[in-house]
């Protein structure tokens, strides 16, 4: 009798038939005729749940619309548990059954098939994706994890935060892709960059199969012209007399560092005082945007800025912000403002750093003194400035042909032997 009871559907499953039973509750042999036959009875909708006297956990609830589902009673934890397998027609009466034997294994082995059915609907969404990768992996790994949340926040979450990590598809990223691209096609390539990064993390952790692959890979790009943009000759006396307007020494100050060192928005505005030796002239940036330190030698004029600034007390910032012991964190306002008042407002704020670049390049150093300056760890990207190196070349040969043909008695042209044949 035990084992009888334990080979056809579980223990627990044949202790609530006996319930059913001694309760007066409505048993018969499932099929589709018996199914087809049932109508529903009873009032106030009311659960009207038929069981299967060959598996009792096994049931067919019939609604008051006439739609009947297939169902199935378990007990964990001391509690009782009904959950929905489908519905009639949709599942046949074998494969409900078979599910729910399934399921009566699993509950006599200790799991919960509700628990698991939740966090396979709920548990590896894309949005929770979104907050483990942030918090386990970008936080901790880069510097620029800011702007993987606004990313997140503002595109990922609100097209993709409901999706299934498993079962998210190319053709979902590739809309969103597509759709960002519209109007901002470099940003949404920055958009796929950080989803090829998420889903390769997912994929490391266990979230999602490895043979279903990467859904943020082999989507093609939108073309990026590259930007060239930096304040001229002409420009920049106005840009300068703007800064000079602003009224907040901090802002003044941030927007001159930029201007003179060429440093980027976040590092300029973390700058620290523990970081900068303003009596030998140099700045150690701790963490930059390639991950690793780098040290930049500051001008005279830079020093005589930084000690103008004015230092709070219990605030290691340079940069103050509003709040206490806190660093500036909005410039982009204040440089809204300068620019206007310059009339450059196509100038971002990192064009500043692109003219620092290029006007060290129009004085004739070096690209790779120049990548030394910016922090740049790829020598190609400093190539933006090669045309004006170029530029110093050919006026250093040009008064070097000119140097070679005064030696020969005539300064302003070649002296030709011989025929052309």
């Amino acid at each position: 009798s035990s084992r009888r009871r334990h080979t056809r559907s579980g223990p627990q499953s044949r202790g609530l038939g006996d319930v059913y039973k001694r309760q007066g509750l409505q048993t018969m042999r499932l099929n589709k005729t018996t199914i087809d036959r049932i109508k529903y009875e009873g009032s106030n909708n009311k659960k009207h749940i038929v069981w299967d006297d060959a598996l009792p956990s096994f049931g067919c609830r019939v609604y008051p619309s006439g739609k009947k589902a297939f169902v199935f009673a378990y007990r964990y934890a001391g509690r009782k548990r009904l959950m929905v397998l489908g519905r009639y027609g949709v599942l046949t009466v074998d494969q409900a059954r078979k599910k729910a034997k399934k399921l009566g294994v699993a509950v006599s082995d200790g799991v919960d098939p509700m628990q698991l059915k939740r966090e396979e609907l709920h548990g590896n969404t894309v949005s929770n994706l979104c907050e483990y990768y942030l918090e386990q992996y970008a936080k901790k790994k880069k510097k620029s994890w800011k702007e993987d949340q606004r990313r997140i926040e503002r595109y990922v979450k609100p097209a993709l935060g409901k999706y299934l990590v498993k079962t998210l598809a190319r053709v979902d990223i590739a809309q969103l892709h597509r759709r960002i691209g519209t109007n901002s096609p470099y940003e949404a390539n920055r958009v796929l960059a950080l989803l090829s990064v998420m889903f390769e993390f997912a994929i490391n952790q266990g979230f999602r199969d490895e043979s279903t692959g990467n859904p943020a890979k082999r989507i093609e790009k939108w073309p990026e012209h590259k930007r060239d943009r930096w304040a001229t000759r002409e420009e920049l006396p106005k840009v300068v007399e703007a800064i000079n307007q602003e009224k907040s020494i901090y802002v003044w100050g941030a927007l001159w560092m930029y201007l003179l060192t060429g440093a980027r928005k976040s590092e300029v505005l973390t700058m620290k005082w523990a970081d900068l030796d303003l009596s030998r002239g140099a700045w150690r940036q701790p963490e930059t945007k390639a991950g690793r330190t780098h040290n930049l030698p500051l001008s005279a004029p830079v020093v005589a800025l930084l000690r103008d600034i004015p230092k709070q007390v219990d605030n290691p910032y340079v940069i103050c912000g509003h709040k206490e012991g806190a660093h500036l964190v909005n410039i982009d306002k204040a440089w809204r403002r300068v620019r206007k008042a310059a009339g450059v407002e196509d100038l971002r704020l990192h064009d500043l750093r692109r003219t620092v670049g290029s006007w060290l390049a129009q004085s004739g150093n070096s690209l790779h003194l120049i990548g030394r300056v910016l922090g740049h760890s790829n020598a190609s990207t400093t190539q933006i400035y090669a045309h004006f190196a170029e530029d110093h070349v050919r006026i250093a040969l040009d008064k070097h042909a000119e140097n070679v043909q005064s030696m020969g008695g005539k300064p302003n042209g070649f002296i030709r032997h011989g025929t052309v044949e």
